[in-house]
This record gives structure tokens, sequence and C-alpha cells, in this order.
């Protein structure tokens, strides 16, 4: 019986772990940073966690591509990322993480949104806004 027992608790421990160890999904800047002032072109490095970034089309699970939006509003869950916009929406369809952005002098909001292969939002969970001053 505390053979038994120990092998209970032993494998509810190992679960824990690993379930533990799973980093909840989300993306990320790496750069630049929420209040950094930058050049009029400055580059951006997009991170994620919990999913993997695939190129357009791939439908596999918790995968998906990058989206910047600039100075745009959110997008809700399931909502595909415009595309008619391009000075506003920048997709990486091709499973990007960095990019060169060249904007106008001024204060401007940066958001990073993940979506699926069809480019349908992962809405809040999956989105990171920063602020930046271009000089």
């Amino acid at each position: 019986m505390r053979k038994l027992m120990f092998v209970v608790l032993a494998a509810l421990f190992a679960s824990a772990c690993a379930t533990a160890s799973q980093p909840k999904p989300r993306v990320f800047f790496v750069e630049p940073t929420d209040g950094a002032t930058v050049a009029q072109e400055f580059k951006v490095v997009m991170g994620v966690e919990g999913m993997q970034v695939k190129p357009l089309g791939t439908m596999d699970t918790d995968t998906g591509h990058h989206h910047l939006l600039i100075n745009a509003p959110d997008i809700a869950e399931g909502e595909i990322v415009p595309v008619d916009k391009p000075e506003q929406y920048k997709h990486f369809g091709k499973g990007q993480t960095e990019t060169s952005v060249k904007l106008a002098p001024g204060k401007y909001t940066l958001t990073l949104q993940f979506a699926d292969g069809a480019h349908r939002s992962y809405g809040e969970r999956m989105r990171k806004s920063i602020s930046v001053t271009v000089q």
C-alpha cells in the first residue's frame, strides 16, 4: 500500500512540475522597450512563448504569426487582422520575428498581435502594446 501511495504521489508531483514549467502563452517586444525614444527608422524584435511561430496558412494548434499594429485599435479574438491599411497593420506571414519600421517623428502605440494561419486574432491573451517616441 505504501509503495502504491508513493507511486501516485510521484506521478502527481511530476504532472505538477510539467504544468508549472510550461509558460503561459504570451507575446512580447524584445525591442524596443516600452517608453523608448527611437530614431525615425528602428528595429522591432518580436517574441512569443507558449506557441510556435509558423507561416501563413499553417493551421496547427498553438501556432501563428506576428502582426504589428501602429496606432491601431485592438482586434478581438477571432477577428481577421485587416490587410487594407498596410501603414497601420504589418503582417509577418512568412514567420518573421524582426523587422525595420520607419515612422515620422511623434508618439506611437505599437501593438503585437499574434494570429493563426488565417490571420484570425488570438485576442487579448496574445497581444502586447508599448509606447514609443520617434525623434
